[in-house]
């Protein structure tokens, strides 16, 4: 980014909402190091569920938690933690995007396919307002969650910390369902076979690809 350029975002509100997203994934990161040093088990099982949350999306992530042993008390909160990130990360790299001060080359394309999927649905959202978008974000279907629901949220024109303060809500209220869900699910599949908890999550990240390959295929035939 150049200087000039960081120089005036970082004093705006989505400058400032930028540093706190990248404050809570140094704090993050250096939890993850510290529990591989001291919990080297336990670290990696906390690495792993990170990465699967980022690259399968959040019923993966917490279902691998309960996969390997981790409770509520690490899932739900870690789980919280790793979307807070991307939201806050996201949401100003975005409008920095959007307003046309830095071109990021390795998000473009990703940037792309968040802003096109918020396209489909502004018009819907901006009818019932805060509500709306609330609803938006906490529904689980393909593509409407917090990054989607942060761009919506620009687009009605809320404001930063609004838009901000809606998206997590709704995220946390669907990670408490989900997670309430899957942890029961996991729980009665777990008394007919010690393998059932892997086999489920190896269904459910079968699903989340199937589903992320259709939507891509959708999108490329329009």
């Amino acid at each position: 980014m150049p200087k000039r350029i960081w120089r005036e975002f970082i004093p705006t509100t989505e400058g400032r909402i930028f540093m706190v997203g990248v404050s809570l994934a140094l704090a993050y990161v250096f939890w993850l190091a510290v529990s591989s040093i001291f919990t080297p088990e336990k670290g990696q099982l906390f690495i792993a569920m990170t990465a699967t949350h980022m690259l399968f999306g959040r019923v993966a992530g917490l279902s691998f938690g309960y996969t390997v042993g981790l409770g509520n008390s690490v899932v739900i909160p870690v789980s919280m933690v790793i979307e807070t990130i991307m939201v806050l990360l996201f949401y100003p790299l975005f409008v920095l995007s959007w307003n046309h001060l830095v071109v990021f080359e390795g998000l473009r394309r990703f940037l792309g396919q968040v802003s096109e999927a918020a396209d489909r649905h502004v018009v819907t959202i901006r009818r019932y307002g805060l509500i709306g978008l609330f609803i938006f974000v906490w529904f689980p279907l393909w593509m409407t969650g917090p990054l989607v629901g942060c761009v919506i949220g620009f687009l009605i024109g809320l404001s930063p910390l609004v838009d901000i303060f809606v998206v997590l809500g709704a995220t946390y209220l669907a990670i408490i369902g989900w997670a309430t869900f899957l942890h029961k699910l996991h729980g009665k599949v777990a008394m007919y076979s010690p393998y059932a908890p892997m086999i489920l999550f190896l269904i459910i990240l079968v699903i989340g690809l199937a589903g992320y390959f259709m939507h891509k295929r959708g999108n490329d035939t329009h």
